[in-house]
């Protein structure tokens, strides 16, 4: 940001007065700004007849493009294994790299991150870069941020994904900073331009009215964060192979700021709603928060999770992390029921990419419907219990 005064100064002196810095002073009738500006912009508030104007200051950073190649996937590592998001999109990953005539590189970091490299080669990457140690063990922003860093600046990826998860939602955007790139955010889609062959990143806006596509013509590494379950994931290849390169870690742990003490489980697996193949969903249509408790015993039923659409979290009923929508989860269960939920458009882009979903709505009308393979026309309150207890009886046959 920098301060211009324009020809329209009248040499007022009120900027002069007002500048915390004494950093303006009053020549041949006009306000100019001295070495001492720190941009602040107190003048320009002062200014009585808009003389005074904030500029943006471009920074161009050259670079050679045609030095940054192939595609990069960050493999989050959980319980030693690697998430599902990773491996979806090592898929699409795929896609991408084979359209750019490029390879499909996995990123690991972890404690012990080499043990997951032949998972990476199963699921599509052809190269693997693994960075390891004890300075690695949790995910830390500091540590795993100067990892990537220092792997871009490296080996200059064309391209490079995320997760839209906690981790990637904080690691994509201080990594962009730190190497001067753009970033598009919770993507929902992507694929090549075909007049430039730049990735064509595609996510929602104006709450979820309109679907954006960003190009990033001018930086590299191309970046972007995807949500989970939008793309699903690759078939395992058993036995296929690539190339791991193995990279030493730069950091100490006197290096990282924050300091690991445990995991707390806020919430154990009843809403880990991205990789359940069950997911039964509450809308306001349920009347209050004490029949939530029939979503939960159908959830219980099925062996399925709990899910809930932002209208009864934002009413307290259940947490945040059960909610499923373009600003909560998005889920690829095999089978979804929503009930008493209208179908907002929000709600639908958390949850369209289920196998099967059904419908419980007293509202014929209701646009849950219209994406709805089964819909069933009626009062939630009376039909849940009833598909409770047929599927109680369904399960205990089992056994």
């Amino acid at each position: 940001m920098a301060i211009q005064f324009t020809d329209a100064c009248v040499g007022c002196g009120a900027c002069e007065a007002q500048c915390p810095f004494g950093a303006i002073e009053i020549k041949d009738g006009k306000a100019k700004n001295t070495a001492a500006c720190t941009a602040c912009g107190a003048c320009v508030d002062v200014c009585s007849v808009g003389a005074i104007l904030r500029v943006e200051e471009e920074k161009k950073v050259e670079i050679n493009k045609a030095d940054y190649k192939n595609v990069w996937v960050y493999m989050e590592i959980a319980g030693g294994k690697l998430r599902n998001v990773g491996l979806e999109l090592l898929g699409q990953g795929r896609k991408l790299a084979d359209g750019l005539g490029e390879k499909l590189a996995a990123v690991l970091i972890g404690e012990n991150a080499g043990a997951l490299a032949q998972e990476a080669f199963a699921y599509g990457a052809d190269i693997a870069y693994t960075i390891e140690g004890p300075e690695y063990q949790h995910y830390t922003t500091d540590a795993y941020t100067a990892a990537c860093e220092d792997l871009i600046k490296t080996y200059k990826p064309s391209v490079m994904l995320f997760g839209a998860t906690n981790d990637g939602r904080d690691l994509g955007p201080r990594i962009a900073c730190r190497i001067g790139t753009g970033l598009t955010a919770d993507c929902t889609g992507l694929g090549i331009d075909e007049a430039t062959g730049l990735i064509a990143w595609t996510r929602p806006t104006f709450g979820g009215n309109i679907m954006a596509t960003i190009l990033c013509p001018d930086h590299r590494p191309q970046m972007g964060t995807v949500r989970p379950n939008v793309f699903k994931k690759p078939e395992r290849v058993a036995g296929r192979t690539g190339e791991r390169i193995k990279v030493p870690g730069k950091i100490s742990a006197a290096d990282i700021r924050t300091k690991f003490l445990q995991i707390i489980d806020a919430c154990t697996g009843s809403c880990n709603l991205e990789e359940a193949q069950i997911v039964v969903s509450g809308g306001r249509g349920l009347g209050s928060q004490e029949n939530l408790k029939l979503v939960e015993d159908l959830a219980e039923a099925m062996g399925g999770m709990v899910g809930a659409s932002r209208a009864i979290v934002d009413a307290g009923w259940i947490d945040a992390l059960h909610q499923v929508g373009q600003t909560g989860k998005t889920v690829a269960p095999k089978i979804y029921v929503a009930c008493g939920i209208s179908g907002a458009i929000q709600h639908l882009a958390g949850m369209t990419s289920s196998d099967v979903i059904i419908a419980i709505n007293k509202d014929p009308e209701a646009p849950i419907f219209k994406v709805a393979d089964y819909g069933v026309v009626g009062d939630v309150l009376e039909i849940l219990p009833l598909l409770t207890e047929e599927f109680r009886k369904l399960r205990q046959e089992k056994i």
